[in-house]
């Protein structure tokens, strides 16, 4: 995506505007704070007080973002970006670098064409995870054989 438009995205969710992502597209969006990622996919609140602190912006496929119609649909967003986040904690909370890499990569794999997935930076997996950019490369050339012991 051009640098144009992520930065279109960034200032829409810095505008105090609350958005969902269309939860009937497989897309989403990684959202960059100061010293780590959230992903915020399908159905998930963005914008508003939740992403002031948003720093950039990586978009997943075809982004769509809708603007909850009642205050029922925006409550229905926000539970499914707290389910998002509790993914992604489950995920970080295994002490093993290597392992949590090797989970994030799978859970993006299921959801996402491999295509969309593989063109994805290393340094978004990593901060999503709270690892190096340089173990997410490890994991990904190496796969399931990576030695935990990083």
């Amino acid at each position: 995506m051009e640098k144009s438009q992520k930065t279109d995205i960034l200032r829409l969710l810095q505008s105090g505007k609350v958005f969902s992502v269309n939860s009937r597209r497989r897309n989403g969006l990684i959202l960059f704070k100061h010293f780590h990622a959230e992903f915020a996919g399908p159905g998930a609140v963005v914008g508003g007080d939740y992403d002031s602190d948003c720093q950039g912006v990586l978009p997943i496929g075809n982004l769509s973002l809708l603007t909850p119609e009642s205050h029922e649909d925006r409550q229905k967003a926000y539970l499914i970006r707290r389910q998002w986040i509790r993914l992604i904690k489950q995920i970080t909370e295994n002490p093993l670098s290597g392992q949590r890499v090797q989970k994030i990569l799978d859970q993006f794999e299921q959801y996402f064409p491999p295509e969309v997935v593989v063109d994805l930076p290393d340094q978004a997996f990593a901060m999503l995870v709270g690892v190096l950019p340089q173990t997410v490369a490890i994991v990904r050339r190496l796969g399931n054989d990576v030695d935990d012991g990083f």
